[in-house]
């Protein structure tokens, strides 16, 4: 950078005197630049691209190497901690450029007018609603793995105690597990908890509880392959280490990002992790509902009929492997939309 400046200035046959003038310095600073014994501030950068006619950015950019390079250059691990800061800043960068469609943003913006208006309505029957909408999230998220029970066989389970016959013990945990984990989740906000890792296997533990109890809120001992971002191939990881990535993005975005995006991201990087051997697709849509909840939105119940099921396999796997996630971020926000109007239809009556 120090050559930068001094064949600039000689080309516009500037003196050290006149420059030191122009930027309002002292003029043993100029020849301190140029000689490389002293590093300008970021403010005197942009004075001196403006009288100097130097591209800023160029400037910048040498000025912000020339930096780096002085922090690391007698550390051991300096290169290491260069790369690992390179993949990080990569990602932050594409955090930054993400823009929600105009669409998209429109959908939000009607949720969030539904839900101010459910806010303003009180309701002794809130209760029984919410009730009634929590089995029937049981029921939807159960048989999009697979289960056959009807909901009202789910019902007979669930609130009654019944045995359906016909019907696997496995259907009917899964059925008690999967109500008894909304329950928790509907604790965990009340109690006001961020969600954390003791949380989330807390939360896998009720789901496979005398399923396969031996694998219940336990990960499995695998290395996972994990893109990073659009701009990285893909990255071989300890389950253990991805998790705590998981967790390390969601406290630096939590307070970042819209509420059902925040939700939606939190489900499409859990089930690309698939940490458990089995129930990831339950927890993961578990974990977008309990930040939904803290926000004050609704449950969003994915149904599970064969073309909504398809449509939301399809936009999740398209996420996961083309880096586009506007189908998956429409379909959860749209999923809320058509949630929080049934809600408050069910209020109004």
């Amino acid at each position: 950078m120090n050559k930068l400046l001094k064949t600039a200035r000689e080309q516009k046959n500037i003196k050290t005197r006149e420059l030191a003038q122009l930027i309002g310095i002292d003029q043993a600073l100029i020849s301190k630049f140029e000689s490389g014994s002293r590093k300008p501030t970021k403010e005197q950068i942009k004075r001196l691209s403006e009288v100097l006619e130097i591209k800023y950015e160029t400037l910048i950019v040498e000025w912000i190497k020339e930096r780096i390079l002085h922090e690391i250059k007698d550390e051991e691990f300096g290169l290491k901690a260069l790369q690992l800061a390179e993949a990080e800043a990569i990602h932050h960068a594409d955090l930054k450029k993400e823009t929600l469609s105009h669409e998209l943003q429109n959908i939000l913006s009607d949720i969030d007018s539904i839900k101010k208006e459910l806010n303003n309505i009180k309701s002794l029957d809130c209760f029984k609603i919410t009730q009634s909408l929590e089995l029937e999230y049981t029921f939807e998220s159960n048989k999009t793995e697979g289960n056959t029970l009807t909901l009202h066989e789910t019902d007979l389970i669930v609130n009654e105690g019944t045995t359906v016959s016909g019907k696997s013990m496995r259907e009917h945990l899964e059925a008690i597990n999967h109500q008894e984990a909304i329950h928790y989740i509907q604790l965990l906000v009340k109690r006001n908890f961020s969600l954390n890792e003791r949380e989330l296997l807390s939360i896998h533990n009720l789901i496979l509880r005398g399923i396969v109890s031996e694998d219940a809120g336990k990960y499995r001992k695998v290395q996972v392959l994990i893109k990073d971002s659009s701009h990285l191939p893909l990255q071989p990881y300890l389950i253990s280490k991805a998790m705590e990535d998981y967790f390390l993005w969601f406290l630096e975005n939590k307070n970042k990002l819209h509420p059902i995006i925040l939700a939606a991201e939190m489900h499409k990087k859990l089930v690309a992790i698939h940490p458990f051997i089995e129930g990831n697709g339950k927890i993961s849509r578990l974990i977008m509902n309990l930040i939904l909840l803290q926000h004050g939105y609704v449950i969003a119940n994915i149904k599970g009929d064969y073309d909504t099921r398809m449509n939301y396999y399809k936009a999740l796997e398209k996420a996961q492997t083309s880096n586009n996630k506007e189908n998956f971020l429409m379909l959860i926000a749209q999923t809320e939309k058509d949630c929080l109007e049934r809600y408050l239809s069910m209020l109004k009556q």
